[in-house]
């Protein structure tokens, strides 16, 4: 065997060893994250409802290809930049029930694609999705994240905006003439939305194996879903207490 065919054969050997590594770092053939029960502090800001407290699970991890991030579920696909195209499912708790004139309110069932791009200045996520469901809008939003130590503390502060389409919101926000008529609230047709959010999440050891997560996230809602006369203030917040099982 001459030494080029030789010198040939061990740079494939090595590429085929590093791209074997480089899958096995991004598709874990087991389990790697966080998972646990959590206490979800929820605002319903719609008709003068107050708040609930529910007990949900909480799922922040990859196992091979399939990722689960708190609301949002997929699958990864290519490799896209310092991420992957991700194909995602968001999880929300937006419906109504029918009264006081109104009609039911369906939760929406976002589908589509997005991306997280993890860099050494923080990560990224960007994702589209379209309500396969009754309100057959979209929904885009961009969210960036960092990370710094606190002591025994991460700490990761996030910031983003959400983009939800006219027909989105007029399907939950909107007002229709009959609806006005028998609930004696203005008719209302909905517009486009933007609207910012702040966050912060503080995880912290507390035995072997075992993370406490306090997440807080404030929303500033855009003029399409703040103006509507059925919403009670122009900002939602979102509370969660967590104690997760690490896996790694």
């Amino acid at each position: 065997m001459n030494k080029t065919l030789l010198c040939a054969l061990l740079l494939s050997f090595a590429g085929h060893a590093a791209a074997q590594q480089a899958a096995e770092a991004d598709f874990p053939d087991h389990l790697r994250g966080d998972i646990g029960p959590g206490v979800f502090r929820l605002e319903r800001n719609i008709l003068g409802k107050s708040d609930v407290t529910q007990v949900l699970p909480y799922a922040y991890f990859d196992y091979g290809r399939f990722f689960a991030r708190l609301d949002t579920f997929g699958i990864k696909t290519v490799k896209i930049g310092a991420g992957y195209l991700e194909l995602a499912a968001r999880v929300n708790f937006d419906h109504m029930d029918a009264e006081r004139g109104l009609n039911r309110r369906s939760n929406s069932v976002p589908l589509g694609i997005g991306t997280m791009q993890e860099t050494r200045f923080g990560a990224f996520f960007l994702n589209a999705f379209y309500d396969v469901n009754k309100s057959h809008g979209t929904l885009l939003e961009a969210v960036y994240a960092a990370q710094f130590d606190l002591g025994r503390a991460s700490v990761y502060p996030q910031i983003g905006i959400e983009r939800r389409s006219s027909s989105y919101n007029d399907y939950f926000y909107g007002v229709t003439g009959a609806e006005s008529s028998a609930s004696g609230f203005r008719e209302y047709h909905a517009g486009a939305s933007t609207t910012p959010t702040l966050g912060l999440t503080i995880e912290m050891p507390v035995a072997e194996n075992w993370v406490a997560n306090v997440t807080f996230r404030r929303k500033w809602l855009g003029n399409g879903i703040a103006n509507s006369p059925i919403v009670n203030h122009s900002t939602e917040n979102m509370g969660l207490v967590a104690i997760n099982y690490h896996f790694k």
